[in-house]
């Protein structure tokens, strides 16, 4: 690139795609300052690419009065390049984000008088500026290759350990020496990465704002002063944590004041300074730390008019809408340098511009080669993406705050998580698959093609469908390398589901949990009965494990049996059964059958009201549905109200295609299916409808059911058809499809949270339907 390929002093007033040409038309003039003596010209190119940084867009303040200040007025954002002289001078500073908290203590340094309008204050930390400590220096000293590849697969850019312990998991001490640690440090991401659950969990996240409030008090000597600079209405690192020299023993000055605008709002700025409800202020110069429109404003700033006359600013009035922050429907081959859904502002900023511009690059190099000119993602990979960003920020604690990161600082503008919150790593690996799978989500033309009437290439799909804790939860599955259960022993494969279970979350509180014993269809058998805290007698439901009929005990799915005592309020009594390979089918079934029969025999005795339904999850839903068939078979009075099944077994496992969508990498494989049922069942009874409920001839007279089926499950298609054929046989169903979950994660209590809502309305559904039966 020569000087010749640059154009300085030049503003882009307007961009136009022609769908003729496949070209942009890009209208310029000359900028403010700079040559002026240049007329306005028109820029025809195939690729537009917006590098405009993502505070770049200075936001004007909003307050009354705020051009008729007589006095020098500036703007961090625009501050000018002579530099500024506030020696001898009254100075007024408004607002304390991160620009102010770096400004102020050098206009202290110069002003006679520093009064500072804080509306919300900021956590800060010491940035420690100087050279680079040896253990940093020994990081990249003779591996900078290395160290540059740690970087774009780390979580913000820059390699560091992830610890494996949230803040709540070990004692007083140990917090305080690591948060300590980060102090001294001096980095953004030292202090929120001192524990993996600080974005997360509320609690954990106080005790990282406490430790800096503690700072505060220590360091600025006015108790008053301290707590107005002390944040307590959003968690810490949800606004952009600062890094600051100085900044809070600049309140110790005596020519420094502060003003806690909560308690004394500015009514108005005046030709000599700015009024409150109860002073005047005087001074000579004002600041405006007013902050940017960040990560879009620069961007709509320029009118830009896609296909059809669809400008970006209309497209995104409800918040951006982008493909992997990088590109939007409507505007072909418009490039976005660390657009909005993109990690951008939550990372090294260097390592994401470098990805991007690596990748438009890449992606016109392809088009190049494959012959076509123009690109434009799917409308469908779209709102994926969307989806995927809100849902990520939606696990965090990032919405609880009013900050640029949501919009929240502009006035009319759409409050949305702008940044990807998922990490730099996962970002990349989502892009590089993105490219793998031939462009996925993206439609590809030649120029004067018609795309709309199926002209060129389309590869429509989803990149991130998977809900984004269960998509972390996999990745770190996948990273601790475990053996397949299906390469194990049976004895093994149970030790290591023991294993797991010990380190589970622990379901919510109960009444009262009673274990005992019922008779099995051959012998005694456990069963755990959970209370819940409501006066009864109430309905009791009859719940079976899961574990492929070859894992598991009563036990095994406790949390989840008390999430659903707690929020049907019936009492719940988990059955065991014997297991394969040493008991095999249909040993299993008929214990289920026993134990509905003994529940229903001896209810009242255990608190039950005559009303009665059956779950399970897995295996265990495979369970409950057969008993429901055969009490309606048996015709012996004996009547089920209700059934919940949770991702059921209802067939062999036949050819469908979840089978095959949903084959590996969701821990539920295909062939840990195979290994259960070879386990179980003989191939010649696979068909008999006690092993695979939807082979039975007649579905009519069936309780009311609640049927949930996650998307990444190999057992989808088959749960889904057993809704179908339910509800075709005129049974009640109400079936939910768990979009972005897997087999397991539903079962996942209090360990991940895009469950919740699912499991919520799945038992909101049961206790209707038994609230709607009359007790015996």
């Amino acid at each position: 690139m020569s000087n010749s390929d640059v154009t300085f002093s030049t503003r882009v007033d307007h961009a136009a795609w022609d769908d003729a040409t496949a070209t942009w038309a890009i209208d310029v003039s000359p900028a403010d300052h700079g040559e002026t003596n240049r007329a306005g010209e028109t820029i025809r190119c195939r690729w537009y690419v917006m590098a405009t940084g993502c505070l770049s867009a200075p936001k004007d303040p909003d307050i009354e009065g705020a051009t008729t200040f007589g006095g020098e007025v500036y703007v961090t954002g625009r501050w000018p390049h002579e530099g500024v002289d506030f020696s001898s001078k009254r100075v007024g500073v408004i607002g304390t984000g991160s620009s102010a908290i770096q400004s102020i203590p050098h206009i202290a340094a110069e002003a006679d008088e520093l009064v500072i309008f804080q509306r919300t204050p900021n956590f800060s930390i010491p940035a420690h500026n100087g050279p680079p400590r040896p253990d940093k220096r020994a990081r990249i000293d003779g591996r900078v290759d290395e160290y540059r590849h740690e970087a774009r697969y780390s979580s913000a850019g820059v390699p560091r350990d992830i610890p494996a312990e949230g803040a709540l998991t070990v004692d007083e001490d140990e917090r305080q020496r690591r948060y300590e640690k980060a102090w001294e440090e001096g980095t953004i991401f030292s202090l929120m990465g001192s524990f993996n659950d600080l974005l997360l969990d509320p609690d954990a996240n106080d005790t990282a704002a406490e430790f800096v409030r503690g700072k505060i008090r220590e360091i600025v000597d006015d108790p008053t002063t301290a707590e107005a600079l002390c944040p307590t209405t959003y968690p810490i690192g949800t606004k952009r944590l600062c890094l600051d020299t100085d900044y809070y023993d600049t309140f110790n000055r005596d020519h420094v004041s502060l003003v806690d605008l909560r308690s004394e709002p500015i009514e108005r700025i005046t030709e000599t300074g700015v009024e409150t409800p109860e002073r005047s202020f005087e001074f000579d110069a004002v600041v405006f730390a007013t902050g940017f429109d960040a990560m879009t404003g620069a961007i709509v700033a320029v009118d830009i008019e896609g296909r059809d006359g669809l400008t970006l600013r209309d497209s995104w009035a409800d918040g951006p809408r982008t493909y992997l922050g990088l590109m939007s429907v409507g505007f072909p081959n418009l490039f976005m340098i660390t657009g909005p859904q993109s990690p951008s502002v939550l990372s090294n900023m260097a390592v994401s511009i470098e990805q991007h511009v690596d990748l438009v690059c890449d992606t016109i190099d392809a088009l190049r080669s494959s012959g076509q000119d123009v690109i434009e993602p799917t409308k469908t990979a779209q709102d994926g993406w969307v989806q995927h960003t809100l849902d990520f920020a939606d696990i965090t604690l990032f919405p609880r705050a009013n900050s640029w990161y949501m919009g929240a600082n502009v006035p009319g503008k759409a409050r949305v998580v702008l940044p990807y919150v998922g990490g730099v790593d996962r970002y990349r690996r989502a892009c590089e698959e993105m490219v793998d799978r031939e462009y996925l989500g993206f439609r590809r033309w030649v120029a004067g093609a018609d795309p709309s009437a199926g002209g060129g290439t389309v590869n429509d799909g989803i990149i991130r469908a998977v809900a984004p804790d269960v998509l972390v939860m996999l990745e770190m599955m996948a990273e601790l390398g475990l053996p397949p259960i299906e390469t194990l022993p049976v004895d093994a494969a149970r030790e290591f589901m023991e294993a797991s279970a010990a380190v589970r979350p622990p379901g919510p509180e109960v009444s009262e949990v009673v274990d005992g014993t019922y008779p099995g269809a051959e012998g005694e058998l456990a069963y755990r009965l959970y209370r819940p805290d409501v006066n009864g007698p109430l309905p009791i439901v009859v719940y079976f494990h899961g574990g492929g009929w070859v894992l598991g005990h009563t036990d095994s799915d406790d949390p989840f049996c008390r999430d659903l005592c707690a929020q049907t309020g019936a009492i719940v009594v988990s059955c065991d059964y014997r297991h394969a390979p040493e008991h095999r089918f249909p040993a299993a079934p008929d214990d289920a059958l026993a134990a509905v029969r003994w529940v229903a025999d001896n209810a009242a005795s255990l608190g039950g009201d005559g009303r009665l339904a059956v779950a399970g999850w897995s295996a265990g839903a495979n369970l409950a549905t057969v008993v429901a068939q055969q009490l309606r078979d048996a015709g012996d009075g004996r009547v089920i109200d209700a059934q919940l099944l949770v991702t059921p077994v209802t067939d062999d496992m036949g050819d469908r295609s979840s089978y095959t969508e949903n084959a590996d990498g969701y821990i539920l494989t295909a062939g840990l299916m195979r290994w259960f049922w070879d386990h179980y069942a003989d191939p010649t009874d696979r068909t008999d409808p006690r092993a695979a409920p939807l082979r039975t001839s007649d579905l009519s007279g069936l309780p009311a059911a609640v049927i949930v089926t996650s998307e990444f499950d190999p057992l989808r298609d088959e749960g889904d058809s057993y809704a179908a054929a339910l509800s075709a046989a005129g049974v009640d169903v109400t079936h939910l499809r768990a979009e972005g979950q897997t087999h397991t994660s539903l079962h996942a209590v209090n360990a991940l949270i895009t469950p919740a809502p699912i499991r919520a309305e799945a038992f909101a559904a049961l206790k209707t339907h038994l609230a709607s039966t009359v007790p015996a």
